[in-house]
């Protein structure tokens, strides 16, 4: 098997940084953390497990995700989050991949996708959209990477192909997480964003874009199959619609919120 570079970006996540980079060495033998700014132990404990440590203030999604693979050795990188880790299937799909042919042009993929399984506490969400989750996580740096962009930035890839394998992703410690993260900064960010962006929202624009959200999940994308984490799947995706758009609403309406906001504080 072709040597890998395994890479994670890190903000305080001592809790996690050790399962995920345990994951990872299972099939690289190089591991990157880049970190921008951990209070928590993140680093000690990265480096005490063999990573190098990056420190890099934080650029926004896709450009610190790219800082690993340019400081990587080897020319695959595989790039998991925090909170992800490899399943015994996936370990398998990889190790059987002839990245070295590919290299050599002799093959037709620059990366490859996982499908993810996206959990609430102990609880894999197989419906709202949330499986299955085609991420791409293993790439050749010297061909493609993340995109530019500062949020959700995902890997370019021209020719990719999909792996019958999954990668876990555990997004969300309960239910309480859930709604604080979808009502608080994710709705938060996303009003900042689109008010920098000259978008502009107009009374309906809430309740319609909530409205849609809730639909789109719960019965299009068969959050009703999921009982009652299908259901709060739908309202949470709800209420971040809703709220964002509120925001923005209220950026555009009141002065004194919009002053007290710091527009360059957004990733």
């Amino acid at each position: 098997m072709a040597a890998i570079t395994g890479v994670v970006i890190t903000l305080n996540e001592a809790e996690n940084i050790e399962a995920c980079l345990a994951s990872l060495k299972r099939v690289c033998d190089e591991l990157i953390v880049v970190d921008s700014g951990s209070r928590d132990d993140t680093v000690a404990r990265a480096e005490a497990f063999g990573a190098s440590v990056i420190h890099q203030p934080y650029l926004g999604d896709g450009p610190q995700k790219n800082v690993g693979p340019r400081a990587a050795s080897h020319r695959w990188v595989l790039s998991l989050d925090a909170d992800e880790r490899l399943t015994d299937d996936a370990v398998a799909a990889i190790q059987a991949l002839d990245l070295d042919a590919e290299s050599n042009g002799e093959g037709n993929h620059d990366a490859y996708a996982l499908r993810r399984r996206n959990f609430i506490g102990s609880r894999w969400i197989r419906h709202c959209g949330w499986y299955p989750d085609y991420c791409i996580r293993l790439f050749d740096r010297d061909r493609t990477g993340f995109s530019e962009s500062r949020q959700h930035a995902s890997v370019q890839a021209t020719h990719p192909r999909r792996l019958d394998a999954d990668l876990e992703h555990y997004s969300f410690a309960n239910l309480g997480e859930l709604f604080g993260k979808a009502s608080g900064r994710f709705s938060n960010r996303a009003a900042k964003i689109m008010y920098l962006k000259g978008k502009r929202a107009n009374a309906f624009s809430p309740f319609l874009h909530g409205a849609n959200a809730f639909v789109r999940k719960y019965v299009f994308q068969r959050g009703f199959l999921g009982g009652l984490d299908g259901v709060s799947v739908a309202l949470s995706a709800a209420i971040n619609a809703y709220l964002k758009y509120a925001k923005l609403l209220e950026f555009q309406r009141d002065a004194k919120v919009r002053d007290a906001e710091d527009f360059d504080r957004i990733w």
